[in-house]
C-alpha cells in the first residue's frame, strides 16, 4: 500500500501481506541485459484452449482446485488470499480487469464509459454504468455502492478492518451524475491509478457498516453481481459452490456450477486421476507424469520406463522370483510380500496413468517474479558494494534455464521490478547496476575492504561494513558528507552506466556468428565445470553436523538482529501483494486474532529451532577457499532457503547461487528452515542476508510498487516501519519518483519516472529480479477457455466443455 499523501512515520490501521511463494520459486542468474525496449520485449502468451461460445455446451459442473477454502469473501481484508480473488472474480464487479497483456482494460458487462472529465482545479472521473447491471437481488448497481466502499476504505474509520486504502483516502467526494447510472468521483490529489479503485465492488450492503464489513463478508456474500451467485460454502469438504447467476445480463454462463475444491499440492496428482478435480495448478512433476501419460497411449496404456519397478533390472528381478521361490521360507515369504506391495503400486500408478491421460497440461508464465533478496540492515550487505558485488557475481540466464527450460518456456532473465515483459512500460533497466562480471564483482569487494588475508588479520577499531561508517579518523560530519557525495556520484554513475549498457548490448548484436558458436562452446564447458563445482561445494557444505539450541558454539556466528530496534512493524500491502501469501503468514502466527500483524520479537542469542531444523547440515568452516575477510572475520552470507517437499528447485537455484559467490570470495551458509517459519522468522524479521521469494505482476506499479521499495524509517518506539520493503533498501529519490508517477495522470510521463525509478532500484542492489514464474496447470483436455491465463483475468462465462456428449459423461464429471 501506498503512503502517498501521508506524512512519514503515520502510523495506519493495516496489516501486511506478501506473495511469498515457497514451494515453486525458481529462479535465474544476473546477466544485465541493458538494451530492451518496450517494442521488443514480448511476454509469453496465455494458454487456455480458446474456442468460439457457439462451440462450448451449456451445462455441466467443474471442479477447479485452490490451495485451501478461502479465509474470507472481503477482497479487502488482511487475511483475503488466493482463493478469495479467484472466487469473488466469478461474483463480484471487477470494472477494470486485466487483459492478456497485463493492462487495465475496462469491463463493459459493468461499464459504458469511464474516463477523467476534469483536471483542473482537481481530478474528477466519471462512471457511466451499463444500465442493465444489476446486484442479484434485482437492485440496480449504482453511487450509493461507490459511496459506502470509499467511507469503508478511505482509512479514516477505524472501525473498519481494512488491509488496504491506497487511492482511496486522496478521494475528496463521490456525487450522482445526470442520472442514476453516472458517478462522479473527484479527486483531493491527483491520482494516476483510479483505475485500480472499486474492484471488486462490493454491495452497500456489505461496506455500508463495520459489523457487516468486517465480520459478514467472512463467511458468505448474500448480494453479488457476477456470472455466477454463491449457491453454498462445506467447511467439512473444503469447497465453495456457485452457480449459474439468472439476474445475470452479460453472456450467459456456459456452467450450471462452477465448484473450487480446496486440495493441498502433494495431493493433486490423485485428486486428477480420480475425477475429483477439473482444473488445477501442478508442478513440474505432476506435469511430467500426464506429458508421460499421454505418450504411453500407444503402449496399451502401460507406463513405458517409469513408474514403480521401472528401475528393477533384469538381475535384480530374477533374483527376486528366486528369493520368492526359495526354500529358505523366512526369506522367501519377505521376498513374496515386497513382490505383491510392489505389483499393488504397479497397478495403482497405472491406473493413474490411463486417467491421466484425459488431462492436458497448459503452460505460461505466471503474473508473477522470483527475485534474490539482500538484506541491507546490517552485516557486509549494509555495504551497496558489497551487495552490488553479489549481484554482479550472478549468471540470471543460467539460472533461468535452470527453471525455465525443461518447460520449454522462453528462459530469460526479467529486467525490471515494476513491470513483467509483454506490459507497457516494460524496459530492462539492469544496466545501472551492470552485467554479470567476476573481476568487478572482485574489484567492489576489494573496494570494500574484503581482501584474501583479511580473515587472519587483527580487527581494528573501526567497524566494518557500511561505507558511510568511520574512515581514516573522519569524525560523523564528515562521513555524512562523503556518503551524500557519493549519492551525487551514484546519481550520475546511474545515467552513465545506463548509456554504457546500451551501447554494450548493441555492440554485442554486431557480433558474427563465429564468435557466438565460440561462446555457446565456451558457455557450454563453464556449465559443466559450474555443475561439478557446485557437486563439490554442496559435499563440502554437508561435512559436520551442528544441532540448532545448541548455543555459544565455537566458531559459529551468532544470528543477527535488525538493527537496534526490538521489533519490525509490516505495514500495509501492495494492492495484488494482499491476495496469495496470507496463508502462510497466519500458519506462521504473524497475524493476531484481529487480523493485525504482530510485532515480531528479535532473539539475539537466537531461539532453539528458529534458524534451522535439528540435525540441519551446517556449511564447512570458512577456510583456505581464497574466501574473503575483513578485520579478522570471514565474508560469509547466510542464505536462507525452505524445507519444504515443493522448495526443490528453489533449493537448487540457492544453491547454484552460492557457488557463484564462492567464486568471487564470498562464502554462504545456506540454512533450511520450515515453510512455516520462513516468511515470519526470516524475511519479515530481516533474519537473512540472502532469500528468494516472489511478488505479483500489477498493472499499477506507482501505486503497488511503492511499498515493496520504499525507504524503512524508524518508528517512535524504537521499532522499524518497513512497509514491505524487507530488504530494508532504499532511498528517498526512489520515494519521490513514485509518489510523481502515482500524481502524474499522463501515462507516458508516469511510465517514463517509474523507469527511472527502477533504474535507482537496480542501482540500490537490494533486490535482484530473476525471472518470471512458470504457470502449469493441468485441465480437463475437453475444457475450453481455462488453463494457464498468464496476465488476464478469467472469463468464468465462457469456461466449459467443447460438446455435449464431454460434458454429460458421468466418468469425468462429478456434482
Amino acid at each position: 500500500m501506498s503512503h502517498v499523501g501521508v506524512p512519514r512515520g503515520t502510523v495506519r490501521k493495516r496489516r501486511s501481506l506478501a506473495l511469498l511463494t515457497v514451494g515453486v520459486l525458481t529462479i535465474p542468474v544476473l546477466a544485465g541485459c541493458s538494451s530492451g525496449d518496450e517494442e521488443t520485449a514480448r511476454g509469453v502468451p496465455q494458454d487456455i484452449a480458446p474456442a468460439a461460445r457457439e462451440t462450448v455446451a451449456d451445462g455441466s459442473t467443474v471442479n477447479w482446485a485452490v490451495d485451501a477454502p478461502p479465509a474470507t469473501f472481503n477482497a479487502f481484508q488482511a487475511d483475503a488470499d488466493s482463493a478469495t480473488t479467484r472466487i469473488t472474480g466469478a461474483l463480484l464487479p471487477t470494472l477494470f480487469p486485466m487483459d492478456r497483456t497485463g493492462q487495465p482494460k475496462l469491463n463493459p458487462d459493468y461499464l459504458e464509459s469511464a474516463k477523467i472529465i476534469e483536471r483542473e482545479p482537481k481530478q474528477v472521473v466519471l462512471y457511466k454504468l451499463n444500465q442493465q447491471a444489476v446486484w442479484s437481488d434485482g437492485r440496480e448497481i449504482g453511487a450509493p455502492d461507490f459511496v459506502a466502499q470509499w467511507r469503508a476504505l478511505r482509512g479514516k474509520d477505524s472501525a473498519f478492518w481494512t488491509a488496504r486504502n491506497a487511492g482511496y483516502e486522496r478521494i475528496e467526494k463521490i456525487e450522482r451524475g445526470a442520472d442514476d447510472l453516472q458517478v462522479r468521483v473527484t479527486f483531493s490529489k491527483p491520482y494516476a491509478d483510479w483505475r485500480a479503485l472499486f474492484s471488486p465492488l462490493y454491495p452497500k450492503e456489505i461496506t455500508g457498516s463495520p459489523d457487516a464489513f468486517n465480520d459478514g463478508a467472512r463467511t458468505t456474500l448474500k448480494n453479488t453481481a457476477g456470472p455466477f451467485v454463491l449457491r453454498s460454502v462445506s467447511k467439512s469438504k473444503g469447497t465453495v459452490t456457485l452457480a449459474r447467476n439468472p439476474r445475470w445480463w452479460g453472456d450467459r454462463a456456459k456452467l450450471d456450477t462452477l465448484v473450487f475444491r480446496a486440495v493441498a499440492a502433494k495431493d493433486r496428482t490423485q485428486a486428477l486421476a480420480d475425477g475429483t478435480v477439473d482444473v488445477a495448478d501442478v508442478d513440474a512433476a505432476t506435469a511430467d507424469r500426464i506429458t508421460l501419460a499421454r505418450r504411453d497411449r500407444g503402449n496399451n496404456g502401460q507406463p513405458l520406463n517409469h513408474g514403480p519397478g521401472s528401475e528393477i533390472t533384469p538381475a535384480q528381478a530374477l533374483r527376486s522370483w528366486a528369493q520368492a521361490h526359495g526354500s529358505d521360507e523366512d526369506a522367501a515369504e519377505i521376498a513374496q510380500a515386497a513382490r505383491e506391495k510392489n505389483r499393488k503400486a504397479v497397478v495403482a500408478y497405472a491406473a493413474e496413468q490411463k486417467a491421466l491421460r484425459d488431462f492436458a497440461v497448459r503452460k505460461s508464465l505466471e503474473p508473477a517474479y522470483t527475485q534474490l533478496a539482500l538484506n541491507g540492515e546490517s552485516g557486509p550487505l549494509a555495504d551497496d558494494r558489497v551487495r552490488r558485488a553479489v549481484a554482479r557475481a550472478l549468471d540470471r540466464e543460467e539460472l533461468a534455464r535452470t527453471v525455465l527450460g525443461p518447460l520449454g518456456l522462453p528462459a530469460k532473465p526479467l529486467g525490471s521490478h515494476l513491470a513483467l515483459a509483454g506490459q507497457p512500460g516494460y524496459k530492462d533497466g539492469s544496466g545501472a547496476l551492470g552485467e554479470q562480471n567476476t573481476k568487478e564483482a572482485q574489484a567492489l569487494l576489494a573496494d570494500a575492504g574484503w581482501t584474501r588475508g583479511g580473515a587472519a588479520e587483527p580487527p581494528k577499531d573501526t567497524k566494518a561494513g557500511s561505507e558511510a561508517e568511520k574512515k581514516d579518523g573522519k569524525d560523523g560530519k564528515d562521513a555524512e558528507a562523503d556518503a551524500e557525495k557519493k549519492t551525487t556520484d551514484d546519481a550520475e554513475a546511474d545515467k552513465d552506466s545506463t548509456d554504457k549498457a546500451d551501447k554494450d548490448s548493441t555492440d554485442k548484436a554486431d557480433k558474427g556468428s563465429a564468435d557466438n558458436e565460440a561462446a555457446a562452446e565456451r558457455e557450454k564447458a563453464d556449465r559443466a565445470s559450474a555443475d561439478r563445482d557446485s557437486e563439490d561445494s554442496a559435499a563440502s557444505r554437508d561435512e559436520g553436523l551442528y544441532i540448532v539450541g545448541d548455543d555459544n558454539k565455537p566458531g559459529a556466528p551468532a544470528p543477527a538482529t535488525v538493527g537496534s530496534a526490538s521489533a519490525v512493524h509490516v505495514l500495509a500491502p501492495a494492492r495484488t501483494a494482499a491476495v496469495q501469501g496470507t496463508a502462510l503468514l497466519r500458519q506462521a502466527g504473524l497475524l493476531g486474532e484481529d487480523g493485525a500483524v504482530a510485532a515480531t520479537d528479535k532473539q539475539p542469542g537466537g531461539a532453539a529451532g528458529a534458524y534451522a531444523p535439528v540435525g540441519t547440515a551446517a556449511p564447512a568452516p570458512a577456510a583456505a577457499k581464497g574466501q574473503l575477510g575483513k578485520d579478522g572475520k570471514t565474508l560469509t552470507l547466510r542464505f536462507v532457503l525452505p524445507s519444504g517437499p515443493g522448495s526443490q528447485s528453489l533449493r537448487s537455484v540457492g544453491d547454484k547461487i552460492a557457488v557463484m559467490l564462492e567464486k568471487i570470495g564470498i562464502g554462504t551458509e545456506i540454512t533450511k528452515v520450515p515453510d512455516e517459519s520462513y516468511f515470519k522468522d526470516h524475511i519479515a524479521s530481516g533474519a537473512y542476508d540472502l532469500a528468494l521469494y516472489s511478488w505479483p505482476a500489477t498493472a499499477y506499479p506507482a501505486t503497488d510498487g511503492r511499498p515493496i521499495y520504499a525507504k524503512p524509517e524508524p518508528a517512535t518506539d524504537g521499532s522499524l516501519l518497513v512497509e514491505q520493503n524487507y530488504t530494508r533498501v532504499g532511498t528517498d529519490h526512489i520515494d519521490q519518483l513514485f509518489d510523481k508517477a502515482a500524481a502524474e495522470l499522463d501515462e507516458k510521463a508516469a511510465r517514463e519516472l517509474m523507469k527511472q525509478a527502477d533504474a535507482r532500484i537496480w542501482a540500490a542492489a537490494g533486490s535482484i529480479p530473476l525471472f518470471q514464474r512458470p504457470q502449469l496447470v493441468a485441465v480437463d483436455k475437453k475444457l475450453a477457455n481455462v488453463g494457464a491465463f498468464g496476465f488476464a483475468a478469467p472469463r468464468y462465462q465462457d469456461i466449459g466443455f467443447k460438446n455435449r456428449q464431454a460434458a454429460g459423461s458421468p466418468a469425468d464429471r462429478k456434482k
